[in-house]
């Protein structure tokens, strides 16, 4: 019976995958990532109380998958639907059914899911391929399927398709920075959800920073005694020199990072932690002062920057790292440990006596390469625990270590060096991938850090830059974004400049450049902001916003205005001061424009505002005057 099963499923799904590859995509399909190959069939698949699921029972992960949907599908429609063992599935009708098959094109994450109006078939190489699978269904359905209660009076239809889908890269990561804002376990467990949902696979956890300690290390409690915890915290912007005065801080415990590292598994992310060194180290130092290079006392850092108090590279140190990643260890099994090697600065060990006389003593010829030596001794360490290290860019200066990876973040040109030296790398540049920086009018943004980071910009990144060989581009792992907290104390504000950012970084790690359509992204995006208005999800609605862009020409003394929506739809403006209504001016093509003038804008889908106004008043560069 088994083997016959498998058979009908086996040339159910070779006909379907044939037909996938052979035919033109037809029409729009409602999700994100979008995927490699589908096609639009005809009819629906209707859920209702006489769907059955189908699994094998001594596949456990499969099994596991198959629960979790039957589990979603209880809480929003009432009905729980059986799971019924895969040697039963004879064909029948009003079936979803749950397939592992070898199949190396897929890959370990890849799936195929064909839905036609008598069944649902889901076939994947791996486990992982199968929870993708699932995480597409959802968005076929009515996005009122990601609902924890029950909803009345919707019809849960699946339209008909052909899907083949491979991930483009093997990294597709999200990172949260604890340091300098730490967030709710519960907080993380969402974060989680929402990076299963876009099939990011990667969750970098920054633990330990200049301002806080923020994990327990049970031989070191004054990590997290002392170094979790600051005296104050900048209020306002970098530079205003104010503050307020509370004490803050906190720390997960070994068993909450364990239950975050089996939650994400669960989803198929694997925890990346990140212990800094040897900068960003000054919590550390703080609590155990004989870590650092100077005699004068050391509190954790109540502003944001960078700041001297580095690791110095005492053996005793080296001992203490290697005790703090002992434990680390110990709670994630990740095959990389990111150990931040960035902003690193050299004066405490230009000063010292005793880091000179090591620099000589070894041979080496500057601070630089006493930073690659450092480096060099953890991954060795790690190594020999069967990890790899893997760090920020800087870790190039000097010489890069000779098994470590490289995130890069100044740009791309680390990373490129790193590829072309056969290092393996994460791309991860700010100028595409920082979360933190904003994402509209700064007159209308709540706090950030700076910057200009539209949704657009996300989604034209290209991991892969052109000028490396196909060689030479294996190894680029993929891409990752990252979201400093700085300015980013609460959840919601964490989630304003996450949402929907991560959709864009999803379709540049999974869909990839073949695969990647903007016009297409702009008709998918509106139901994908439903679904997180229906999750509570706090995101940013600036997509809708148009960018005023005024250049001044000094020759004619006037400037140059183009109005920029990034989305489709009218744009609507002004220039006396007024709000821009649906009588208002439409805008065509660039304005020339005196200085003092006020220019307001707004996109409109027929007589209905999208978004917000934006505004700026026309001043002339103090440079120009």
């Amino acid at each position: 019976m088994k083997h016959s099963v498998i058979l009908r499923l086996s040339l159910v799904l070779v006909l379907f995958s044939l037909c996938g590859k052979l035919s033109a995509q037809k029409g729009e399909l409602s999700v994100i990532p979008i995927p490699t190959e589908y096609e639009l069939g005809e009819g629906e698949f209707v859920i209702d109380q006489y769907t059955v699921l189908y699994a094998n029972p001594t596949q456990v992960e499969v099994t596991d998958i198959a629960e979790g949907f039957q589990r979603q599908l209880r809480t929003v429609t009432g009905m729980l639907l059986p799971v019924m063992p895969l040697a039963e599935f004879e064909d029948q009708q009003n079936a979803v059914v749950f397939h592992l098959m070898p199949d190396a094109e897929l890959g370990a994450e890849g799936y195929q899911l064909e839905v036609t109006p008598d069944h649902i078939l889901i076939h994947a190489n791996k486990p992982a391929g199968l929870f993708y699978a699932v995480q597409t269904l959802y968005q076929l359905l009515p996005p009122e399927v990601v609902e924890n209660e029950v909803v009345r009076a919707v019809d849960w239809s699946v339209p008909a398709v052909s899907i083949t889908d491979i991930p483009a890269y093997k990294w597709r990561g999200l990172h949260l920075d604890a340091g300098r804002h730490i967030s709710s376990i519960d907080f993380i467990k969402k974060y989680l959800d929402q990076m299963a949902a876009h099939k990011l696979n990667t969750f970098h956890w920054h633990l330990t920073e200049d301002q806080g300690w923020r994990l327990q290390i049970k031989k070191y409690p004054l990590l997290t005694e002392v170094g979790a915890y600051r005296d104050s915290t900048l209020v306002g912007h970098y530079g205003t020199s104010k503050y307020d005065g509370k004490r803050y801080g906190g720390y997960y415990t070994q068993e909450e990072a364990r239950e975050i590292v089996d939650y994400a598994k669960d989803r198929y992310i694997t925890v990346i932690p990140e212990i800094e060194m040897p900068g960003h180290s000054t919590a550390a130092v703080a609590a155990y002062p004989e870590l650092g290079n100077t005699d004068n006392e050391v509190r954790p850092a109540t502003t944001w920057g960078v700041f001297p108090d580095i690791f110095n590279v005492e053996e005793s140190t080296f001992d203490f790292l290697e005790d703090v990643l002992v434990e680390v260890l110990d709670i994630f099994p990740s095959k990389y440990i990111h150990i931040g090697g960035d902003e690193a600065p050299k004066d405490q060990w230009e000063a010292s006596e005793r880091i000179q006389f090591k620099i000589d003593s070894l041979g080496l010829k500057d601070e630089h390469e006493l930073q690659s030596y450092f480096i060099t001794h953890i991954e060795k360490f790690l190594n020999s625990k069967g990890r790899q290290i893997i760090g920020w860019d800087e870790i190039l200066e000097g010489g890069l270590a000779p098994n470590a990876a490289v995130m890069s973040w100044r740009g791309e040109e680390g990373g490129i060096a790193a590829a072309k030296d056969a290092h393996y790398v994460v791309m991860s540049p700010g100028s595409h991938l920082y979360f933190d920086h904003g994402q509209g009018d700064p007159d209308q943004e709540p706090l950030n850090i700076g910057g200009y980071l539209p949704l657009e910009k996300v989604y034209s990144y290209k991991p892969t830059p052109d000028t490396l060989s196909a060689d030479e581009a294996k190894y680029i792992m993929g891409a990752q974004a990252n979201v400093w907290t700085e300015y980013l104390p609460t959840s919601d504000s964490r989630e304003y400049m996450v949402f929907p950012r991560i959709s864009a970084l999803a379709e540049v790690v999974w869909s990839g450049e073949d695969h990647k359509d903007w016009e297409s992204f702009q008709k998918r995006i509106p139901q994908q902001l439903k679904r997180y208005e229906l999750q509570d999800i706090h995101f940013a609605n600036t997509i809708y916003n148009v960018e005023i862009r005024a250049k001044y020409d000094e020759k004619v003394k006037d400037f140059e205005v183009v109005l920029h929506p990034q989305w489709e739809g009218t744009v609507r403006y002004t220039l006396d001061g007024s709000t821009p209504t649906v009588a208002s001016p439409v805008y065509e093509k660039p304005l020339k424009l005196k200085a003092g003038t006020n220019v307001k804008a707004g996109l409109f889908d027929g007589s209905e505002l999208k978004g917000s106004i934006t505004s700026e008043t026309l001043v002339i560069p103090k440079s120009k005057n």
